[in-house]
């Protein structure tokens, strides 16, 4: 696997240079160097699961035989395309969020020359997965499929981010809002189809299936993506930042996190009055309250137990499947999230 990590990892200066030499658009020096930092410092700085995914999936559906290194590099593009994906919504997404790190170094947009030029660098990047696509795929039976399967990604994705961005208005700050049912809805739509979903049904796409036969698939992999979410809640509160790569912000950012859902849930009249008055405050003093809190009501031991219920449940339905290869798909990518601390 190691040696599939390297070669995907080599497929990346390969689209990028051909990216660069788009013959679409008449590139000076300037613009050529201002998209070549831009790449280098947004699309492969992050974790790679994503786009690593798609490449172990479609070898364990290939059961064993060998790739060729077409296959290799084909794989790998549409894991770099999902890369490219990740690093578009991370961008604008920073900026709603007035996000201050990622991935362990400064958001692009807070970089000197940068501002709100990320804007468009964000579309930039947006803009190149329909050109990788098209230059590795368009004599594919499939590729109808792929672009199909990238767009509805990619609006399930920006409208799970419109119902998040638009719950935790400004002015508008009501915790009555907050449940379980929309912590899921926006989750399933804002993570779990681009982040789960969309690296296996690329594989499967490759592997030569029909999507419209594997929707049992997409709905474990949405329940993956939950529970991913959920560990993620988690660890913007409790994980320490030097580990994690970031500083949490949920609670300052009055996000509908699985924490605060579960405290409005568990806590009595007096505790919600502390939410009431310290949730979604910039101020530190607000932020420990509101910390302090979840500890009393130890959130931590309900997350473990949630944890452990949740793996269960998928594992059961990963082994109800039919197919031995798909389930191995699966319990992969159970495997590199279960129990995680970044």
């Amino acid at each position: 696997m190691a040696d599939l990590k390297s070669k995907f990892v080599n497929v990346y200066s390969v689209l990028k240079s051909e990216l660069l030499q788009d013959p679409t658009f008449e590139w000076t020096d300037d613009s050529r160097q201002w998209v070549d930092r831009m790449l280098d410092y947004n699309v492969p700085g992050g974790k790679l699961n994503r786009g690593l995914s798609v490449l172990d999936s479609y070898k364990l559906l290939k059961e064993g035989k060998e790739l060729t290194e077409e296959e290799i590099f084909q794989a790998s593009a549409l894991g770099w395309c999902i890369e490219w994906l990740q690093a578009y919504f991370l961008v604008l997404d920073d900026i709603m969020d007035g996000s201050h790190t990622r991935r362990s170094q400064p958001c692009w947009f807070r970089l000197p020359k940068v501002g709100m030029i990320a804007i468009n660098d964000g579309i930039i990047l947006r803009n190149q997965i329909p050109r990788i696509l098209r230059k590795h795929f368009r004599d594919k039976p499939y590729y109808v499929d792929l672009v199909d399967l990238f767009n509805e990604v990619e609006f399930q994705t920006a409208s799970g981010q419109m119902i998040d961005v638009i719950t935790t208005l400004q002015g508008e700050k009501d915790l009555s809002r907050y449940s379980l049912s929309l912590h899921r809805r926006i989750v399933q739509y804002k993570t779990a189809y681009y982040s789960f979903y969309l690296s296996v049904a690329c594989a499967l796409l490759m592997a030569g299936e029909n999507l419209e036969n594997h929707v049992d698939v997409k709905n474990i992999l949405v329940d993956m993506g939950i529970y991913f979410q959920v560990q993620d809640d988690y660890l913007d509160c409790f994980a320490d930042p030097e580990v994690l790569g970031k500083i949490g912000t949920d609670i300052e950012d009055f996000k509908c996190s699985w924490l605060v859902v579960k405290a409005l849930e568990l806590c009595n009249a007096e505790q919600k009055k502390i939410l009431d008055e310290n949730y979604g405050k910039p101020d530190p003093e607000n932020v420990a309250k509101v910390k302090a809190l979840y500890k009393e009501l130890d959130l931590e031991g309900v997350f473990a137990e949630y944890e452990s219920k949740s793996y269960e449940k998928l594992i059961t339905s990963i082994e109800a499947h039919a197919s031995k290869a798909v389930q191995a798909v699966l319990k992969a990518f159970l495997g590199k999230i279960h129990k995680r601390h970044k």
